[in-house]
């Protein structure tokens, strides 16, 4: 072996060294992260709402909301008071061009105060991940993206735009735990069509609506918002945005969607930029 390939092969067996203790390092650090925004949400939740659902709950609401919660929840359902939610799919992360990548990631939820910890890592590229905070705590919305954990390639937290994108998000994946949507914890639907109901959730000074459409099985099929805040650069840009959902099984009693694709829908056509399915789901009832 001649000295130039010997040198070669100790250079290449240092920078394995190297990435293999950033990537430990990163995963360290971003751990810590997740366990403070975890303990911040624990510290925003609120107690005091009823144990259990009664059909009698749904007198007022328009049709295809009624439809649907008597099509998912049976009589005397305990509420869902958190949730644990686990994906893998894939994440576009391209903007003029798409560029799907594969992601896995937990989910903590907690249902009052409304709040949310997605965390999630994005293979970029074989052995480097790109982690992944997409969360609402408190009242604050919060992106943050780092390549093995460590080097930041996107932070945007502390806006109203940015807190308002996220309630949203957290009111859209309430399909996944259905006690949510109940008016008695605090969402307020008004009619639209036979087919379709606009839902509002009011959080201290953000307050977002969706328009939830229904198939007809009486399950939520889509979610959609004529604005969202899309991330663009360092900018936020309002654009038109809907969620997809089906794959429904039940789960703890409920009928809840396992499979969805979440997309920007810009002038030019449909962006799917989400595409997932729900490999674990727990629940913490209300009792």
């Amino acid at each position: 072996m001649t000295t130039v390939v010997r040198l070669l092969l100790l250079s290449i067996l240092a920078l394995m060294a190297v990435m293999v203790a950033l990537k430990r390092y990163g995963a360290f650090r971003w751990d810590q992260e997740t366990q403070d925004l975890r303990a911040q949400l624990e510290a925003a939740r609120a107690t005091g709402k009823p144990h259990r659902y009664s059909p009698r709950e749904l007198d007022g609401l328009p049709a295809p909301v009624q439809a649907y919660f008597r099509t998912v929840l049976k009589d005397g359902q305990n509420l869902i008071s958190a949730a644990r939610v686990e994906h893998h799919g894939t994440f576009n992360m391209g903007d003029e061009r798409e560029m799907w990548k594969p992601f896995s990631s937990d989910q903590r939820v907690i249902l009052r105060r409304p709040g949310f910890d997605w965390n999630a890592r994005v293979n970029m590229l074989p052995g480097v991940p790109v982690h992944v905070h997409d969360a609402y705590v408190g009242g604050e919305g919060i992106l943050h993206a780092a390549l093995l954990g460590l080097f930041t390639v996107a932070d945007m937290r502390g806006t109203k735009a940015a807190a308002e994108g996220e309630l949203m998000r957290f009111l859209a994946e309430a399909a996944w735990y259905p006690t949510a949507l109940l008016p008695g914890q605090g969402v307020q639907w008004t009619s639209v069509d036979h087919h379709s109901a606009r839902a509002t959730l009011v959080d201290g000074d953000i307050m977002v609506s969706l328009l939830f459409t229904f198939n007809e099985q009486g399950l939520i099929d889509t979610v959609s918002a004529p604005a969202r805040g899309r991330t663009v650069g360092d900018r936020i840009i309002p654009t038109p945005w809907q969620g997809r959902f089906w794959n429904y099984e039940v789960r703890d009693g409920m009928l809840v969607p396992l499979s969805g694709e979440v997309s920007w829908v810009p002038a030019d056509g449909i962006k799917p930029y989400w595409r997932g399915d729900i490999r674990k789901l727990e629940y913490e009832l209300v009792l």
